[in-house]
Formats: structure tokens, sequence, C-alpha cells
């Protein structure tokens, strides 16, 4: 039954992308609304969303809510993207939502379907608290759907997406202010004139997070990587905003239990590194944490990306003259070929295949896609 509802989810296509909000709104409609009965922290930013949607929704079920936590894009399962109090939704009942969604008469994108799916779920489990994370933008993703949030959260801003969000970061910072809600504060690490207009205009208090946070904090936050430190202090701001009965013992034990896979995460016995940054910003995110925390280990790159990504800045970012690179042209719509990639990178690199072993005495780094690294399934056999 899962693997036909999702055949069914992508066979209306994978990369069919329609932003608005009234389809999804009229297909909420018919299901009562759940959204309205919801209390949400809204994210939205270019990177590092989702990691500050995982230390919110670590560190509140530490506390004690009952949390709902929707993301995207997933690795290996559609399942992961939709979690109740840290567990994923069940093959079984995602199968079922699928096809109780897509009867409703009303032909949704592949991310609305999720996104009804996730509001429907959450209500009917009855949790107390939704983190959300936009899928694409702000103002007209299918999560800005609510009415209202507990707040809004807009998390570090690059250029991305730029044939839909706009061509310079002001543009982009426009559509993820859109997340922003009537009377509902907005936090952000990003002091845009777009952020702060979009506040004044709808009287929301605009609050830019303060970049430090407690040593401690930063020891215990078990995701690795020094941009980390900036989506922590955007997270810990939030806490200390919205729950002020939350201690620091809470947050500290919460942060040591964040999970987020494949976002700077290290395995010894590999001594393999992966990491699904996919812009230049998140590779440039990637090449400063390789420096610092392994300046002397020669390297070696297992590197794709898609067509849409601007993979030649990013591979210039990230590689060295004398780095061992294997660049993959991965099977998925919209990936990069290995003669693409090959056409726009500046150093010696061969095609990688999946009958390369890794040689654990270099540093083995896997990276450029969320798709690709979902693609290489026995990355998924490492979490165990």
């Amino acid at each position: 039954m899962y693997k036909e509802a999702i055949e069914l989810l992508t066979s209306r296509g994978k990369f069919y992308i329609d932003l608005g909000l009234d389809r999804i709104s009229a297909a909420l409609k018919k299901f009562g609304n759940p959204q309205d009965s919801l209390k949400c922290i809204h994210v939205a930013g270019t990177n590092g969303k989702g990691s500050v949607c995982t230390i919110l929704e670590s560190v509140l079920r530490e506390a004690g809510y009952k949390t709902g936590l929707y993301t995207s894009p997933h690795i290996w399962e559609y399942t992961e993207r939709i979690k109740v109090c840290g567990i994923d939704i069940s093959k079984d009942d995602f199968a079922k939502y699928v096809f109780e969604i897509a009867g409703c008469g009303i032909h949704l994108t592949e991310f609305e379907i999720l996104t009804v799916m996730m509001f429907l779920y959450f209500k009917r489990c009855g949790i107390e608290i939704a983190i959300l994370e936009t899928g694409l933008g702000g103002r007209l993703d299918a999560t800005n759907v609510i009415k209202e949030n507990l707040c809004s959260v807009i998390t570090q801003i690059d250029l991305d997406h730029t044939e839909r969000l706009g061509n310079t970061k002001e543009k982009i910072a426009y559509e993820k202010a859109g997340i922003i809600k009537p009377g509902c504060p907005v936090i952000t690490s990003m002091g845009y004139e777009a952020i702060r207009d979009k506040a004044d205009e709808l009287d929301s208090l605009f609050i830019l997070a303060s970049p430090f946070v407690k040593p401690e904090f930063a020891d215990a936050l078990s995701l690795k990587g020094l941009h980390q430190i900036e989506n922590l202090a955007l997270a810990v701001n939030v806490i200390n905003y919205l729950f002020k009965d939350i201690d620091d013992k809470i947050i500290l034990e919460g942060l040591k239990k964040v999970k987020n896979p494949c976002r700077f995460q290290y395995f010894p016995k590999q001594n393999l590194i992966v990491d699904a940054s996919h812009n230049p910003n998140g590779i440039q995110a990637l090449r400063n944490n390789l420096d610092f925390y392994f300046p002397e280990n020669k390297r070696c790159f297992i590197f794709g990306c898609l067509k849409n990504k601007d993979y030649e800045n990013m591979m210039k970012i990230l590689f060295n003259e004398g780095d061992e690179v294997y660049l993959y042209g991965f099977d998925y719509p919209n990936a990069c070929s290995y003669k693409e990639l090959r056409a726009k990178c500046s150093v010696e690199a061969a095609e990688y295949n999946p009958d390369i072993n890794l040689d654990s005495s270099k540093l083995n780094i896997i990276c450029g896609s969320f798709y690709m690294i979902g693609s290489m399934k026995w990355l998924k056999t490492l979490q165990e």
C-alpha cells in the first residue's frame, strides 16, 4: 500500500512546483481546516531552517510538550518528513492519508498533499506545538496557509531558487517575510529591510536574535559544525521568548538529543563526512568546517548536484588542487550528469560509481545534494 501511495504521489510530477495557496486552502476546507486549531512555530530561510526546526522540537519535547515536526526534503523515506514526538508517521498511515487526500477532488501538487497530510495528522494526534519548515520561499509556500502562529522564524538568507524567489537577497527576504502573521512576533538572525517592513506593516514584534550562546549550550548540541552556532542561537532565542518556563537544564538535555542526519555528520570508522549542503552558502559552511576540524587530512570527495543549482561555484568553493574528486551523475530527475559536472570542474576529477570503496586513511566527504545522499542506501545503515 505504501509503494502504491508513493507511486501516486510522485506521478503528479516530482518537480512539479506551482506556488500559491488557493488549492491547498480549498482542500483543507474539505477536511475541516485542521491547521486552524494548531499552535505553530513557522520557520523559513535559505539555509539552517531544518536544523533550527529540529533543535526547537528536541528541546520542546524534552520540556514535556507533544510535538509535531514537519521538514523537507526527506533523505530515504517520505515518512521522515512528518514526525510526532520524534517518531516518523508510519508507512501504513502515510499511505492511508495519501489516498484520502488525493481523493478529495482537488488536484494538488506533491508538496501540497504532504502538507495537508501533516495538518490532518497533527490535528488527529492531538499535538500541542507544531514546528513547520517551509518548503520553498514562504509567502506562497503551502505551509503558509496558517492564519496565525506562535512566532515566525527566519534563518540565514542567501541566493537559491532564484528563478522563483528573485535574484537578490532582498527579494528573497521579501518572500521569506511572507510567513509573518498579523500581531505575531518574528524572530530572525537577519536584519533585512524587507523583514522589518513586513513586521511593521502587520504590527508584529521584530526580534533580532542575539548571535551569542552559552558555551555549555554549544558544547551540548549534538549537531556539529561552526555554522550550527548561529542556528543554535536563533533556536535558543525562540525558546527563551516563547517558553520562559523552560530552564537551562531542560535546554541542555534537549540539545544533546537533537537528530538531523547528513548535516556535517561524521562517521569515525569510515572517516566519513556526509553533508547535504546544496547551494554555495551551504557549501562554504562545509568548506569552513572541513578546514577548521580537519585541516591536515587528505580529502576524497564524492559530489553530485541538481541542474538548477550553482554547481560550478559550489565546486570552486569546495575543491583544492590535490584533492581526490569523484563526480556522481546519480540516477534522479534533474540531476547533473558526470559530463555536465566535469565540464565545470576546475580540478582533476573522475566519475564515481557505487563499486568504489572508501579508503579510511583519507577524509571522505559525500556532499552536494539531499537526493544524491538518498540514492546511496548504504548510508542509511550507518545511522542505525
